[in-house]
């Protein structure tokens, strides 16, 4: 409507609208149609045959479930999709025996794309952590012009969940622990996928996972239940779905937990009633590989065939390696114990993705070797990896700004397990190439860097396990002979992801020992800690002057740390999700609700909501980051102080780069519902704007608050906004507001 009232013909622009939009129903009519003919056709066998999902590869899911007599189920139509398989050249091949079938319905083949397909790119969480919808956007849309060049049509990614644990290994794969940045992000990962439309030989289909809550497991332990209010699973862990969905995800994945005592897969409240329902999901759900057949390891069905049953009723449309379907939904429909409609209405889901793509009027149409020689591993796209490399990088410390580092400097020591690691770089959920697929690591960028110029020593220390110190004092003379340190800690790549859920999340091994080590020796000395997760390492952040978190960067990792230990990129990163200095502090994140005793530090701590032994802040907080350069909050003002329900307020303040060095800012607002029932919490991010700045410029930055940014979940899953009084906290971090104004809703 904006857009229309800013055109002067209005008439002849809305008229083009309609058309479009006309087209755009008269295509969806037409598929439609294409696939109720196509359903007419098949037997019931064959119907089923589309619901099943197998592994044709040995790149994820269990060792000893190979399918050996694949081929003859592709030609038998007992087969609708495929996961890892790639490679034009192969997903020809087995196209072809597709072809081979009965009725001829293609194949659509999946992989988990998680962060980059031949290139890779930092790890979801990292990414996150650049709070850059176009970068992330950027790796996604990579991603997917690699993998379709493969023959690929499907990933597995984006996963939204929320996640507020980082005892549970999976939190590397989402967007952290706010529901409004994890929307976002959720958005731009789907149109990076997705691109112009789905069908685009430069696209792959979205898979929106893990519907639903498997973020908030019990204890962060991989796979465990998970047990919360309504009200909590609507407000925090829905909207990065919701988003994904409004964003056009194709395909929706269900989650191997429980939700309140019923296992995802069989879950009709969150599949039927939630997306199909109430949201008008379009498209098809595919389980996680054998969540079928583990609801009767959850105590749920007595068997895979009341397993088969509960999940086709519930709503789950592909199985994705249980081999439920295959097995018993023939028999189960026979018996009256499922009913027809809910077959055809997963097939009919299924067949409209493929007339999407294409794949009926040519199969083979993704399987373009020459398109895959020019698109894998090509320079610019290794160039984009670098690009969002940089921008994940988070500057937790620059005390005596020590960083960026001179290219003149005489002597530099690299100390530390991770400074050559190169495959670790890759992170978890990447995909292998073999000999010729080799990350940049840390010591590698700073050479590329800096060439001959600079005397480069190195000293490994230790291990990343290691309980001895026998590496240690080789590393302190090296120390002594630089005139600066930089150390490379932290974890190795399979310490972090699926099935990697961890009881201490501190730096292992001996690693904080040799930090403590080489800070004696009185050096400059910059630490980058690499990991998946958020990660304790109390001495380090107390004691050392400069910190980077860096994550696992991918492909190009060692050259875009180069890039910032070296101020050729000014660190922008923010943290998406909270560091904790303690295991105990777990469950920690900035978005809590107060307490009848809440505790204010420099006060008593005597019957407050507080700990005995340590501060209830963490190490470091949600959307915490530094930068080489130092930006000035000013201005901010409040178009009018009370609004209506269906209201506005413009606010306009001021950010100043009042520093040395150009760079980005993200200005971070936040609102506080002052008096609401139920309680709110302490603050909420509602929007955000990522700006770049030279040294001594001002730009002015709007934001606007209206009621959707107000509003809540009431008890009665009612979407409201209650009158009262607000408090508006704009600033650099939860942690560190610069301006506030407060406001009132009235009725």
């Amino acid at each position: 409507m904006h857009i229309i009232k800013l055109v002067k013909n209005h008439k002849v622009l809305t008229l083009s609208l309609l058309l479009i939009y006309a087209s755009a129903s008269a295509q969806e009519t037409k598929i439609e149609q294409k696939v109720d003919s196509v359903l007419n056709l098949m037997t019931l066998k064959e119907k089923v045959g589309q619901l099943n999902q197998l592994n044709a590869g040995d790149l994820t899911g269990p060792a000893d479930e190979k399918n050996v007599d694949i081929l003859q189920e592709i030609r038998n139509g007992k087969i609708g999709s495929l996961l890892n398989v790639r490679g034009a050249k192969i997903t020809k091949e087995l196209q072809q025996e597709a072809m081979k079938s009965r009725l001829k319905i293609p194949l659509i083949f999946g992989q988990d794309v998680i962060h980059g397909y031949r290139v890779i790119f930092p790890i979801p969480l990292a990414e996150a952590a650049s709070w850059d919808m176009d970068a992330i956007k950027l790796s996604a849309r990579t991603a997917a012009r690699e993998a379709s060049s493969s023959g690929i049509q499907w990933t597995f990614a984006p996963m939204v969940d929320i996640a507020r644990d980082p005892r549970w290994g999976r939190v590397m794969e989402g967007a952290g622990e706010d529901p409004y940045l994890g929307s976002a992000i959720a958005k731009a990962r789907v149109l990076g996928f997705q691109g112009k439309q789905i069908g685009s030989l430069d696209a792959v289909m979205a898979c929106a996972k893990h519907f639903a809550a498997y973020g908030a497991a019990i204890a962060g332990r991989d796979y465990n239940g998970v047990d919360m209010s309504k009200r909590q699973l609507w407000e925090v862990y829905l909207p990065p779905f919701k988003a994904a969905l409004d964003a056009g995800a194709a395909t929706f994945m269900n989650s191997f937990n429980t939700l309140n005592g019923i296992p995802a897969t069989g879950n009709s409240y969150l599949q039927r009633d939630i997306l199909k329902g109430a949201w008008g999901f379009k498209g098809f759900v595919v389980s996680d590989w054998g969540s079928i057949k583990e609801m009767v390891a959850h105590g749920y069905a007595k068997d895979l065939k009341q397993a088969a049953q509960m999940a086709i009723t519930a709503g789950n449309d592909m199985d994705m390696e249980s081999k439920a379907y295959d097995t018993y939904l023939l028999g189960l429909v026979k018996e009256g114990k499922v009913n027809i409609d809910d077959i055809n209405e997963a097939v009919k889901r299924i067949l409209n993705k493929k007339f999407e793509l294409g794949l009926f009027k040519n199969p083979y149409r993704f399987s373009d070797e020459k398109r895959e020689k020019l698109e894998l591993n090509s320079s610019i796209n290794k160039a984009a990896s670098r690009e969002v490399a940089k921008k994940s990088i988070v500057l937790l410390k620059n005390a005596t700004s020590i960083l960026p580092l001179s290219k003149s400097t005489k002597t530099i020591a690299l100390i530390g397990p991770l400074v050559k690691a190169n495959q670790d770089m890759r992170g978890f959920w990447a995909l292998s190439w073999g000999k010729d697929d080799i990350p940049v690591s840390l010591y590698d960028g700073v050479k590329n860097k800096l060439g001959n110029k600079t005397n480069l020593l190195y000293a490994k220390g230790c291990n990343i396990n290691d309980s001895l110190t026998t590496g240690f004092n080789e590393a302190i003379e090296t120390a002594e002979k630089a005139d600066v340190v930089v150390m490379a800690v932290g974890e190795t790549f399979d310490m972090t992801g699926e099935a990697k859920s961890k009881a201490d999340i501190h730096i292992p091994g001996m690693q904080e020992e040799l930090v403590k080590a080489i800070v004696k020796t009185g050096k400059p000395l910059v630490v980058l800690v690499m990991g998946g997760r958020p990660l304790i390492f109390n001495y380090t952040a107390e004691n050392v002057k400069s910190i980077l978190f860096t994550w696992w960067l991918g492909s190009q990792a060692g050259d875009a740390m180069a890039d910032v230990l070296f101020g050729d990129y000014n660190p922008s990163g923010k943290l998406p999700i909270t560091f904790p200095r303690s295991m105990g502090q777990i469950p920690i994140y900035y978005a809590q609700t107060n307490t009848g005793r809440p505790f204010e530090e420099g006060k008593s701590p005597n019957y407050r909501s507080t700990y005995l032994d340590m501060s209830n802040s963490p190490q470091y907080a949600f959307g915490h980051g530094l930068s080489y350069t130092n930006f000035k909050y000013s201005d901010l003002k409040l178009d009018k102080t009370n609004i209506a329900l269906n209201d506005t307020i413009k606010m306009i303040l001021n950010v100043t780069n009042t520093g040395k060095y150009a760079g980005e800012e993200v200005v971070q607002l936040y609102i506080k519902d002052k008096v609401a029932q139920p309680v709110r919490p302490i603050m909420e991010l509602k929007d955000f704007q990522k700006i770049r700045l030279n040294v001594g410029e001002t730009k002015q930055i709007t934001f606007y608050i209206e009621k959707e940014k107000l509003s809540f979940y009431n008890d009665d899953l009612k979407w409201i906004a209650q009158p009262g009084d607000f408090e508006v906290m704009i600033g650099s971090a939860s942690d560190d507001i610069r301006l506030k104004e407060n406001f009132t809703l009235i009725n």
